[in-house]
């Protein structure tokens, strides 16, 4: 989303969805990328025969695979804060893994803007929840209450 807004414009969207994502695909070299970077190799992600024979029927993403693809998600799914100087992860108030995501699905992610609390200087706290969805799957992958700090000039 490249769309620019005030804090003004987008403190009146408070309890409303702000943005959805574009869709990223979570195929199989990526989650072997993932399992190689964090040295989480479990079978379920990296091994397509043995995960068969689990209830998962085929490899499934690590769910902080999904997680991180937040970074790129919140770039195409949120507007930009006009003045905005940057933004960095604050953290999470709340995080499940609902669903796991099978190898080759495609994930968004949609953000419902909770609330801004203002900080020190031009600086914003805001309050994000975050469902992140699987193609043709009723439940999502991830919820999330999502904190961002915005630094505004």
């Amino acid at each position: 989303m490249t769309t620019t807004i005030t804090l003004e414009q987008l403190g009146a969207l408070v309890g409303q969805t702000v943005g959805t994502s574009d869709w990223m695909s979570v195929d199989q070299p990526r989650i072997d990328a993932f399992a190689d970077v964090t040295e989480d190799r479990q079978f379920i992600h990296v091994d397509p025969e043995a995960a068969r024979e689990t209830p998962f029927g085929g490899t499934i993403a690590h769910g902080f695979l999904t997680l991180s693809l937040l970074s790129r998600m919140v770039e195409t799914g949120l507007p930009v804060l006009e003045r905005q100087t940057m933004s960095v992860n604050y953290g999470f108030d709340r995080l499940r893994f609902l669903a796991p995501v099978p190898s080759g699905a495609r994930v968004r992610a949609h953000f419902g803007l909770e609330g801004i609390t203002p900080r020190k200087g031009e600086q914003y706290l805001l309050h994000y929840q975050v469902n992140v969805e699987i193609e043709g799957s009723e439940k999502p992958a991830l919820s999330a209450n999502w904190l961002i700090l915005s630094a505004l000039a």
